[in-house]
């Protein structure tokens, strides 16, 4: 029983390390990634539809990021599409392809984009604490069931505080990272 919360425990956690992996990759450092566009859609015959459905989407430079398009007729629907998503993107049309350059980061730009690195990190920690506490609770859940021994209970618990140090130790080092980037250029 306590195995298997324990590997509960550390599933929902890495789940939380990945869903803030995949949060931090949308913040825009000055360098192309394809991911920035990832979330965007556009109404396709009546479907909302992301562009990577839509589109290839290539990186040629590290400061540019190509869309382009199977169907040409949505190319203006797309370039509207990424002036409203507030990235600070500008895109230009060549009839084939969309190219979208990524301009420089100023530095004010910089530090407001660290506080959301930062923001979105602490939910992160808060996840894999929320997921800590909810395994701690089923730990004394078996234990007043009778089904388990004090001190294995106190083994488990020691065991899911470790792991969630771990955990929370990855998100640190995945914001130090993110900073480096967003100071690198």
């Amino acid at each position: 029983m306590i195995k298997e919360i324990f590997k509960d425990t550390e599933h929902r956690m890495d789940q939380a390390i990945e869903h803030t992996r995949m949060e931090l990759a949308k913040v825009r450092t000055g360098r192309a990634n394809p991911e920035l566009l990832e979330n965007l859609t556009i109404d396709y015959y009546g479907t909302r539809t992301p562009f990577n459905q839509l589109s290839n989407i290539s990186v040629p430079e590290p400061r540019l990021i190509t869309l382009q398009p199977f169907d040409k007729s949505i190319m203006p629907d797309i370039e509207k599409a990424i002036m409203e998503s507030n990235l600070g993107l500008t895109p230009n049309n060549n009839g084939e392809v969309i190219l979208i350059p990524i301009p420089q980061l100023s530095e004010e730009r910089r530090k407001d984009l660290i506080k959301v690195v930062h923001q979105l990190v602490e939910e992160g920690r808060v996840s894999v604490r929320n997921v800590r506490k909810d395994a701690n609770h089923h730990v004394k859940m078996v234990q007043d069931e009778g089904h388990i021994s004090e001190d294995e209970i106190k083994r488990a618990e020691d065991d899911i505080q470790d792991l969630t140090d771990k955990h929370v130790k990855h998100l640190n080092e995945m914001m130090e990272q993110k900073e480096k980037e967003l100071m690198e250029f």
